[in-house]
């Protein structure tokens, strides 16, 4: 584990990792800046329900006070949900917060970060950052992809966020060397539908199957980590026409108003969930909660794996 200066591990996952029992990382920002009040602290404690259901032990990370905290408590849950100082980090901006002993909500990046700190492998997101639509013109690209391609976690997610150029995100992914691997799918879900066009050379079926693709990942020199692609369920999608004229509609929004860097993330999830009438806020829970729970399965097939077999490299 990291240095203790910066790392608070809750004594329940301290437990879980040494022991090699399976846990599952979640992130902040779907608290603090991803879902209203008070949607956002239900679908947290939703999700670490989850988690527990499926036999693996909830992991919410977010920097606190200059810490990472690994597993919040509900009084941090709800101070990350309510609390309209906190920030938001990636990679970049942790020193900067530890330095100042801030709070902030992590990103894909951020969480990964944590999680790989403190030993644990798996983590459930709704859908990772990418490249955005115009990069060409802005270089827009999120930095969970630079981490990704560096840090020995497997992110479970519903493919990248709907509003960015998945074709661009696919070809970056696939440059740096990061595996895409459909989860019951050969095909790259779309964040709030299950497809995209765009098919994948790699898939797995089963919770073990994915634990094996890991294991081997990670015997591999130089790996980084690796990217679930798990579909949103049919009956919680949403049609693609709808939800692609509201992208089209939030990202003109977001030009007129000047809107860029960080800000344009949830800038426009909100847009699009005032113009889908709350339709997109919906599948947004269920896709999470959906990789919530396949991510516990992994993670419980994972945890069989002895420790000194892995990561040796």
């Amino acid at each position: 584990m990291a240095h203790p200066l910066f790392l608070s591990v809750s004594p329940e996952i301290k437990e879980a990792i040494e022991k090699n029992r399976p846990v599952v990382a979640l992130e902040s920002t779907i608290i603090s800046h991803g879902m209203p009040y008070p949607e956002n602290i239900n679908t947290a404690i939703m999700l670490e329900k989850t988690v527990r259901e499926n036999g693996a032990i909830p992991a919410t990370i977010a920097l606190i006070d200059g810490k990472f905290k690994i597993g919040l408590s509900a009084d941090d849950i709800e101070f990350m949900a309510t609390n309209k100082k906190i920030k938001k980090a990636s990679r970049a901006d942790l020193p900067g917060i530890i330095s100042r002993k801030e709070s902030a909500a992590v990103t894909v990046a951020g969480t990964m970060i944590g999680a790989n700190l403190s030993g644990i492998k798996i983590f459930a997101t709704g859908g990772i950052g990418g490249v955005h639509r115009g990069a060409e013109k802005t270089f827009d690209i999120s930095a969970d992809l630079e981490e990704l391609s560096k840090t020995q976690v497997a992110v479970v997610s519903a493919g990248a966020k709907a509003i960015l150029d998945l074709q661009l995100t696919l070809e970056y992914l696939e440059t740096k060397g990061i595996p895409v691997v459909g989860y019951g799918t050969n095909e790259f879900p779309a964040f709030y539908t299950p497809k995209s066009g765009y098919f994948l050379s790699e898939s797995v079926a089963s919770p073990s199957e994915a634990a094996l693709l890991l294991q081997n990942q990670w015997l591999l020199p130089h790996s980084g980590g690796v990217l679930f692609a798990n579909p949103i369920p049919l009956d919680s999608s949403l049609d693609p026409k709808l939800i692609e004229n509201a992208i089209n509609s939030a990202i003109r929004k977001a030009e007129e108003n000047g809107i860029k860097g960080k800000k344009v993330t949830p800038f426009l999830l909100e847009a699009v969930k005032e113009i889908t009438s709350g339709k997109s806020l919906e599948a947004n829970i269920a896709l999470v909660q959906n990789n919530a729970q396949i991510a516990s399965k992994i993670a419980v097939e994972f945890s069989k794996f002895r420790p000194p077999d892995l990561c040796k490299n």
